[in-house]
């Protein structure tokens, strides 16, 4: 009989490349997935890995074999969801992964609300992008993520995931204290065509919206400084190195020499739960959006439904 552990060492090799990657993805070591594939090929009597260059690639045996690890995979996880559906009970192991403003303003307080409730529930939390998110929750490798995008720029959500709206986030405009516009109460974007951007590095979601809302807004912005913690982004305004644009969620301390004002148009991000439209019937899951949705309770905004209907259905594209 095929091990179920060594079946899942060879799917993580061939969704991620190499047996280093797949070790990361799984949180083992190298050489503890060269041992599962060394096993599996005694119990399958056939070669699974070749050399390639420095690296290695699965053989046409092993692409047959992870092709079917997957469907076993996905069943373990439908047969898993369906039992704790059975039984009612939060237990097992959740991991969840959620961008950084969400893992510092959201997390710590709903991880607390989940291990005081369900004990018995066994909790890991990743920091994550949500690109990257999406791919892992997609592949079975997350069970939850707590990801975001702006109202002017959705996101693509696969088909086959479910999702829950968390809450409504707003952003404001970070300028130095001795900015004209500094003590506005409410700035409209177009104002800011001469200011210099303190932003996010390229590729990052945060950077790609900001230069599509100034452009927007038909400014090109004039990036000087990139940097992707929010805090360090402030403390460049404060230096007067730039404004930037800074959500309300987990925002750490404003330098007293930093003003937050609201701008026009609002830019709002919306932040939701992901999770495998399989797993939706896990009483784990459905404990833990409510424990998230409730931890983000105190920010500005209240949630709103993304998709029309239960929020256990797949999301209509």
């Amino acid at each position: 009989m095929l091990d179920l552990n060594r079946l899942k060492a060879l799917h993580a090799v061939a969704v991620y490349g190499s047996v280093g990657a797949a070790a990361e993805a799984l949180m083992v070591t190298p050489s503890a997935i060269s041992q599962q594939l060394a096993k599996l090929e005694r119990e399958t009597g056939a070669p699974l890995l070749e050399r390639n260059g420095r690296g290695v690639r699965l053989t046409d045996a092993a692409g047959l074999l992870a092709e079917h690890a997957e469907r076993i995979l996905a069943l373990v996880e439908m047969a898993e969801a369906d039992f704790e559906a059975m039984r009612g009970a939060v237990v097992g192991r959740l991991s969840i992964a959620a961008f950084p403003t969400a893992a510092r303003g959201i997390m710590p307080q709903a991880l607390a609300l989940l291990k005081e409730r369900h004990p018995g529930l066994q909790m890991l939390l990743y920091e994550r992008e949500p690109d990257r998110q999406i791919r892992e929750v997609s592949r079975g490798e997350l069970d939850l993520a707590v990801v975001q995008d702006w109202t002017n720029q959705p996101m693509a959500i696969p088909d086959g995931l479910s999702r829950a709206a968390i809450l409504e986030d707003i952003a404001d405009v970070a300028l130095p204290a001795s900015h004209p516009l500094a003590d506005r109460k409410e700035i409209h974007l177009n104002e800011l065509s001469e200011d210099r951007w303190i932003s996010s590095a390229p590729g990052q979601i945060c950077y790609d919206w900001l230069v599509f809302t100034l452009r927007s807004a038909e400014l090109e912005p004039v990036i000087t400084c990139m940097a992707d913690e929010y805090a360090t982004q402030l403390a460049l305004v404060a230096a007067g190195h730039g404004c930037a644009i800074v959500p309300r969620l987990g925002r750490e301390h404003v330098p007293d020499t930093v003003r937050m004002v609201p701008i026009l148009p609002r830019p709002v991000r919306r932040v939701f739960a992901l999770w495998r439209a399989d797993a939706a019937r896990r009483p784990a899951i459905r404990a833990a959006v409510e424990a998230i949705r409730e931890a983000a309770a105190p920010a500005d905004a209240a949630p709103q439904d993304l998709a029309a209907g239960d929020e256990s259905e797949p999301v209509a594209k």
